[in-house]
């Protein structure tokens, strides 16, 4: 009697079965190579610390506040480019129903003289002012400051650097922000920091914030002109400290002034002091 005998199972012959000498050896020299850099980065940084302790210890710290800094201040720029994009396209779309709707009205209505009327809009207000600037932009943001949170307020304070021409406006403030929570670059040229304060009515800016305020406005973020923007009041105190050190104070009024175009900007401001 004859037994069939099976034919033994294939092995497929992958991937794991080929061994490719040129490549191997290629990945064992990158991989000494690459323990060599570390090794040699690792024996520098003992040497550093060694013979400059202070030095690496700084450095250290530097980098690693630098980290969380960067991240804040790219997500928090991120949003200020979307959120001033989004009210941007809403105002523009408001700005088209409006004209719509107004020149439907023109059309429908007839004239006092019996001839219909191509549009009977009211004239546009003049700008009689110094300030015309807020009259020839489009966009006039017109938030009730104090009913935001303090994020959105100072996203609010950014679009007016905006709208009065400043460029490469940030928000930056955050848990490493230094004090600071806007940096723009005015139209003539200067570096203007501004720190958001959105207190309520009764709570007034003190002299410690001022202080601290001013312990980096200047010295760490560079600033030609310094401003503390708040909803509320400054002591007398802080504004005397003010007042020493080139700060410029913006109260809750001047706020509102400068929002309407009506009073000047910080940057503006800080022109009428230095006269």
């Amino acid at each position: 009697m004859t037994v069939p005998s099976r034919p033994a199972p294939r092995v497929a012959r992958g991937r794991f079965e080929r061994f490719d000498l040129r490549a191997n050896a290629l990945f064992f020299v990158l991989l000494a190579i690459l323990l060599c850099v570390i090794v040699f980065l690792v024996r520098t940084a003992a040497n550093i610390v060694e013979s400059r302790p202070l030095w690496a210890g700084v450095l250290l710290v530097v980098a690693l506040a630098t980290v969380p800094l960067c991240r804040s201040r790219w997500r928090r720029f991120s949003a200020a480019r979307y959120a001033r994009r989004a009210a941007e396209v809403l105002e523009e779309a408001a700005e088209q129903a409006s004209d719509s709707l107004g020149a439907a009205e023109g059309e429908a209505r007839p004239a006092p003289g019996g001839e219909e009327a191509t549009a009977l809009l009211d004239p546009p207000l003049a700008c009689d002012n110094a300030y015309e600037h807020a009259c020839d932009n489009a966009y006039e943001p017109a938030y009730d400051y104090a009913a935001l949170d303090p994020d959105g307020f100072e996203e609010a304070i950014a679009e007016l650097c905006s709208r009065d021409a400043c460029h490469d406006v940030q928000v930056v403030g955050g848990a490493c922000d230094l004090g600071a929570d806007v940096i723009a670059l005015t139209a003539d040229g200067r570096r203007i920091v501004i720190q958001c304060k959105r207190y309520g009515e009764g709570n007034r800016v003190g002299s410690q914030d001022l202080q601290r305020f001013g312990g980096t406005c200047f010295t760490v973020h560079e600033a030609d002109v310094a401003a503390l923007v708040t909803t509320s009041d400054f002591t007398a105190p802080a504004l005397d400290y003010a007042q020493q050190c080139g700060i410029v104070c913006v109260d809750g009024e001047a706020l509102e002034a400068w929002r309407d175009g009506t009073g000047p900007s910080p940057w503006e401001r800080a022109g009428v002091i230095e006269v």
